[in-house]
C-alpha cells in the first residue's frame, strides 16, 4: 500500500531526523543536496521541502537557500511526542487535534474577519497585550488561557454556532492543546507575535490573510509542540 499524499512529507520528516542520529550528523555539518535526499528518500522534492520547513521550524536544520541543509540540533527521531503527557488520548491525538483547530478555527477567522465589530477588535487587542505581559513575567499557564479566550473570541464573532459549540463541547482538550506549545519556553513570544499577525488582519477586515495567518498559527504551535504538522497542499 502506497502513503496517501499528506503522510510523505511526515515519513520524509521522521526518515531525516533518523538520517541525522545514525549517520552521525552534529550541529553544522551539511545534510545531502536536496536532490540527493529526495532520491535516497524516494519521494517528491514537494514533500521534501515540506519536510524540511517543519525540521526548520522545530530547530533541527537551517535551510540556507543557495548553500545548502545544515544541522542545527541533534535530537532523537521519535521525540516528537515524548516530552509532555496528554490526559486525553483515548479520545484525541495531540496531532488529531490540532488537525480539527487547523480547519475549524482557520475557516472561523476567516469569516470573522467580515463580520468582527470595533468593540470585539478592541477585546482581542487587550487580550493579545495582557499575553504579552503573561509571557514576559513566564506565566505560562495564564498565557495559555488567554490564548483559549482569543481563539474563543474570534469563533464567536465569526458567527458560526456549529464551529462554537464542537469547541466548546470539547473545551478542556482544545485548552490542553493551547498548554502545549509553551513547553518550549524559549518560543512562547512566538504566540503573541502571531496574534499579532491574526489580530492585523482581522482589524482590515482581510477574510484570506486572517484565515493563513490562523492556520499557520496553529501549525506552528503544533511544530513549538514537537509534532509534525502537515497540511493538505491547497
Amino acid at each position: 500500500m502506497h502513503p496517501s499524499p499528506v503522510a510523505v512529507p511526515e515519513a520524509a520528516f521522521q526518515a531525516i531526523r533518523k538520517l541525522i542520529a545514525e549517520q552521525g550528523y552534529g550541529p553544522g555539518d551539511s545534510l545531502p543536496s536536496q536532490r540527493d535526499l529526495a532520491v535516497r528518500l524516494g519521494v517528491s522534492r514537494a514533500s521534501l521541502r515540506e519536510a524540511l520547513s517543519s525540521l526548520s521550524a522545530l530547530g533541527v536544520v537551517s535551510v540556507q537557500p543557495g548553500k545548502g541543509v545544515f544541522v542545527q540540533a541533534v535530537s532523537e527521531p521519535q521525540q516528537s511526542t515524548s516530552g509532555f503527557s496528554w490526559p486525553y488520548a483515548a479520545h484525541a491525538s495531540p496531532s488529531e487535534t490540532f488537525q480539527l483547530r487547523y480547519a475549524l478555527e482557520g475557516f472561523a477567522a476567516g469569516l470573522a474577519a467580515v463580520t468582527l465589530t470595533a468593540d470585539e477588535r478592541d477585546v482581542l487587542e487587550d487580550n493579545v497585550e495582557a499575553m504579552r505581559l503573561e509571557l514576559k513575567a513566564g506565566d505560562f499557564d495564564c498565557a495559555a488561557k488567554l490564548d483559549f479566550d482569543f481563539h474563543r473570541r474570534i469563533l464567536i464573532a465569526s458567527g458560526n454556532q456549529a464551529i462554537l459549540g464542537i469547541i466548546t463541547a470539547s473545551a478542556d482538550i482544545f485548552l490542553e492543546s493551547q498548554k502545549l506549545p509553551f513547553i518550549r519556553a524559549g518560543r512562547a513570544m512566538e504566540t503573541w507575535q502571531e496574534h499579532r499577525k491574526i489580530l492585523r488582519a482581522l482589524a482590515r477586515n482581510a477574510s484570506g490573510p486572517a484565515q493563513k495567518a490562523m492556520q499557520e498559527h496553529i501549525r506552528g504551535a503544533a511544530l513549538r509542540t514537537g509534532i509534525v504538522f502537515v497540511a493538505p497542499s491547497a
